[in-house]
């Protein structure tokens, strides 16, 4: 609708000097002119054409304007944007901000704002309309689209950079948040563009800043698979938000039957770790859950529980132990080894003493694997005081060892002697296994009457592999009474890359104190260095116990990956183990051609089904060697558990298996509110920030929002191209009259 409308000038206080001097000048000159012509008509005429253009062009120094004022057709806009991502199921929301009531969640906290009938007062000079991050409800309270973000994705950059888009006719905007943004840039910029279009930003606190008091489970870290019949832990981590210190009974159900009870102390305000163990009696796949009890003043129970999917399966891992001298650390390896029903042994022994190799009992071979499938079946390899000479290993099957570990995931145990056999080693494929540097200068090591002991690193601490008791401070007493060795190998120092366990507790060199045992990843396998001779020594007075715990935790850690599933003719294995969400998953396939033999080129392929039911295919790559390994990367982007099913076109097998994806969709319930993040934007924007029982505080200040200013439509007269026109008409008559009057 037009409203007022008039002419404007733009001039300065010099311009308007120079004009009224030159008008003056112009019109002095022209009445002198017309009176020395006796005010003749046709002088008059040329000159009031003269002093027109003089005008003409003195008013264009002025700058006018024709101003046309039009008033709004429609009414401003609200737009009202509210929070639906899965933060938002947080229980943290106390009625009048009482503790003694019972919490609700953030979600149904901003219910009453998105009720169609909370805006109706303001709909008789706004338009509202009200819209979810991923949906929308329309200005008449319908429900349209309300898709949640893939992810749990919240951008509350989004919402402000539309506002900035489609600014003509929004007179502010209200965002409805806990404030927890985790994907877009940050909303401070958007804000930053709201301002400079003067609209303000009202923004609504839902959630609490501070925790409420809660017992969380954060993480059970159960594993991809089991085995029946041997135990396993879970460590777990408890968050406490609780004033005091309590002590709870956490509960293992497998289905619905409780398994495992395990009493644990709750520190206050703070985190606590401890585990829960479970022997598996049963094969087959099963639901494990991890249940902590509801404590008084708990607000929050929804997050006392975790439920995650293992897979228990008949273990019989391969082991290969090669060994020239039957020292005592070998004999009570092979026993330890060849009692526990999971293993399968075979024993390669390098007597000098003998005419051939081999030995009395049926786990003895007579030769070393020649054939890669005959090697390839070993889970680890136990390499004893051996070397290179034509009575041990030969170069070719040092390679053949260093091929199994690189490509097919195996394990490899190095356990050096008194005689220095390892240093023949160093000159071949498997001098770049090794985890440490020897001391050539010592081949034979270092011997001692009084007893060495071991000491655990703080990586030795949490590790599995040094797990000899159930609790950390048992665990640790335990390593400390061991009985000590009297021999240990002449290392200098470990590798880059690699992780010490246990170091020497008394013998140091310049760099440091000696490490004894020593682990380190090779291509998809692991190495573990044994610096001494001397663990057969810890069953005095405890016979096994620590002996063949420590041994049979050694072969399943390093053949744990290696087994995460196999066929007949294919092995699937992948890294990290327990991946988490958007984290890259590699994945490694060893794969045999239907001889037998491993297929050196084929088309292998992984078909990974979401638990949203998407299907991904990952193609897998020949790794170009003549292990059959191929390789493949798959970026998970959902938590749960995933189907994975693999196919070999040339040898038309198939492997299916799962494996689970951890993570809370990038949001996880619990979390306090970031009200400081709404109060930058309000801050910004020149709005104002509210709490969720604040709704009347709100509703006056969008009620006192200015009306919008009209629309001002501006026609600058002296660059517009029917001014120029005009001046030039005036030329022409001028002209004419000019010659009219005989004067040209």
């Amino acid at each position: 609708m037009m409203g007022q409308a008039g002419l404007q000038l733009n001039f300065s206080g010099s311009s308007a000097v120079v004009v009224i001097l030159v008008a003056v000048v112009a019109c002095s000159l022209s009445w002198v002119a017309m009176r020395r012509s006796g005010f003749s008509s046709a002088m008059v005429r040329l000159e009031v054409l003269r002093l027109s253009m003089i005008g003409l062009v003195l008013l264009l120094l002025l700058k006018p304007e024709w101003n046309s004022e039009f008033q709004p057709e429609t009414q401003p806009r609200i737009a009202v944007y509210y929070d639906q991502s899965p933060s938002m199921g947080t229980l943290d929301v106390l009625s009048d901000g009482k503790v003694e009531t019972t919490a609700i969640s953030r979600q149904q906290s901003i219910q009453p704002w998105l009720d169609p009938q909370t805006w109706r007062p303001m709909r008789s000079r706004f338009d509202v309309l009200v819209e979810g991050l991923g949906g929308s409800i329309g200005a008449d309270g319908s429900e349209e689209t309300e898709t949640k973000l893939a992810g749990g994705l919240t951008n509350l950059s989004r919402p402000l950079s539309v506002a900035v888009d489609q600014s003509d006719g929004v007179a502010g905007v209200v965002l409805i948040s806990d404030g927890d943004w985790n994907d877009g840039p940050s909303p401070i910029e958007s804000a930053s563009k709201l301002r400079a279009l003067g609209i303000p930003v009202f923004t609504v606190t839902a959630g609490n800043a501070r925790k409420l008091p809660d017992l969380e489970l954060i993480n059970a870290d159960v594993p991809t698979f089991g085995v029946a019949g041997k135990p396993i832990r879970i460590p777990l981590a408890i968050d406490s938000s609780l004033p005091r210190e309590s002590v709870i009974k956490a509960r293992l159900l497998v289905g619905e039957t409780e398994e495992a009870l395990k009493e644990i102390r709750i520190a206050p305000m703070g985190r606590t770790f401890d585990a829960i163990q479970w022997t598996p009696e049963d094969v087959g796949e099963f639901v494990m859950t991890i249940e902590l009890p509801v404590q008084k003043g708990e607000k929050i129970v929804s997050n006392n529980t975790i439920s995650l999917p293992i897979s228990i399966r008949k273990e019989q891992l391969k082991v290969l132990i090669v060994e020239s001298l039957p020292r005592w650390e070998y004999r009570y390896l092979r026993n330890a080894l060849s009692r526990d029903p999971g293993v399968e042994v075979s024993c390669l022994l390098f007597h000098p003493g003998l005419d051939r190799v081999g030995g009395g009992s049926l786990d003895y071979l007579k030769v070393f694997p020649e054939e890669l499938e005959d090697l390839s079946k070993y889970d680890v390899v136990f390499l004893g005081d051996v070397g290179v000479d034509d009575s041990q290993l030969t170069e070719q099957q040092c390679q053949l060892i260093r091929g199994l570990i690189e490509y097919q995931a195996s394990g490899l145990v190095l356990m050096p002697g008194f005689q220095g056999r390892q240093f023949e080693l160093m000159g071949t494929e498997l001098e770049s296994l090794y985890p440490v540097v020897l001391d050539e200068s010592q081949p034979e090591g270092w011997g001692s009457r009084l007893p060495g002991h071991f000491e655990l690193t703080q990586r030795g601490r949490e590790s599995l592999l040094t797990k000899l008791a159930d609790s950390k401070e048992e665990n640790y007493s335990v390593w400390e009474s061991l009985p000590g060795f009297q021999w240990y190998a002449p290392v200098i120092r470990a590798k880059a890359g690699a992780e010490i366990l246990a170091v020497h507790q008394d013998m140091s060199n310049a760099s440091g104190r000696l490490p004894l045992l020593v682990t380190r990843p090779f291509g998809a396998g692991k190495v573990l260095f044994m610096g001494t001779d001397g663990a057969w020594r810890w069953r005095k007075g405890v016979e096994d116990k620590y002996h063949y715990r420590f041994w049979g935790q050694v072969v399943r850690w390093m053949a744990y990956q290696r087994n995460m599933a196999k066929g007949e003719s294919m092995r699937l294995f992948y890294n990290p183990d327990q991946p988490a969400i958007r984290q890259t998953i590699s994945l490694n396939a060893h794969v045999m051609d239907t001889s037998g033999e491993p297929l050196q080129d084929g088309e292998v392929i992984a078909s990974i089904t979401s638990p949203s039911g998407g299907v991904e295919t990952v193609r897998l790559a020949s790794a170009g060697d003549r292990w059959g390994v191929f390789r493949g990367r798959f970026n998970a982007e959902e938590p749960g558990q995933h189907q994975v099913v693999l196919t070999c076109k040339e040898s038309n097998a198939v492997l299916e298996t799962t494996f689970f994806v951890q993570g809370d969709v990038n949001e996880p319930l619990g979390k306090p509110a970031r009200p400081e993040v709404l109060e930058e934007i309000s801050r910004i924007t020149r709005g104002k920030n509210v709490d969720i029982e604040e709704m009347d505080l709100l509703m006056k200040a969008l009620a006192d929002l200015p009306d919008p200013e009209p629309t001002i439509r501006r026609v600058q007269l002296w660059a517009h191209p029917a001014v120029a026109g005009l001046l030039l008409l005036l030329l022409t008559a001028f002209w004419i009259c000019r010659k009219a009057a005989g004067l040209i």
